[in-house]
C-alpha cells in the first residue's frame, strides 16, 4: 500500500502488461463516464466476438488516503480540490444533466436524497441484521 508504482515494477502502464500473452489493454480516463462506458462496451465486444480477454486500465485519482492510517500528505489541498472541483464523475454528470435539461438542480437534490437514504439503511441493515445461519455459507456459491 506504501510502495508507489514505479517502485514496485518495471511496467507501470498496466494496460500494457498482457501485451507478451498477447492481450491487448486500453488506458482509460476512470474518471469521465462515458469514456469508461464506452470503452467497457469496445472490451465487451472484443470478448464477445471471440478474441480473448482485454485489460481496461482505468485511470482514476484518490481524494483520501488509502487507510486511516494514511493522511495523504503526498498531496496539497489545493491538488485535492481542483481534481474534485474538474474532474470529479459524479459532478461531472450532474453538472451535463442540467446543461442538457435532462435534470434540475432540485431533481438531482432529491435523487442524491434518496441514494444517501438507501446506503444509511443498508449499512444499518448490516450492523443490526443477525448472522446469517451456518447453513448458508455455500449458499450460491459454486464448487
Amino acid at each position: 500500500m506504501g510502495t508507489s508504482t514505479s517502485r514496485a515494477t518495471a511496467q507501470s502502464n498496466y494496460s500494457l502488461r498482457g501485451s507478451g500473452f498477447g492481450i491487448p489493454g486500453v488506458q482509460v480516463d476512470g474518471m469521465d463516464v462515458r469514456a469508461v462506458k464506452a470503452a467497457a462496451d469496445e472490451a465487451l465486444e472484443h470478448c464477445r466476438s471471440g478474441k480473448g480477454p482485454i485489460i481496461l486500465e482505468m485511470l482514476t485519482y484518490r481524494y483520501r488516503g488509502h487507510s486511516m492510517s494514511d493522511p495523504a500528505k503526498y498531496r496539497s489541498k489545493d491538488e485535492v480540490q481542483k481534481m474534485r472541483s474538474e474532474h470529479d464523475p459524479i459532478e461531472q454528470v450532474k453538472a451535463r444533466l442540467m446543461e442538457q435539461g435532462w435534470a434540475s438542480e432540485d431533481e438531482l437534490k432529491a435523487i442524491d436524497k434518496d441514494v444517501r437514504d438507501i446506503v444509511a439503511d443498508s449499512a444499518d441493515f448490516a450492523q443490526n441484521d443477525p448472522e446469517p445461519d451456518v447453513s448458508e455459507l455455500y449458499t450460491d456459491i459454486l464448487l
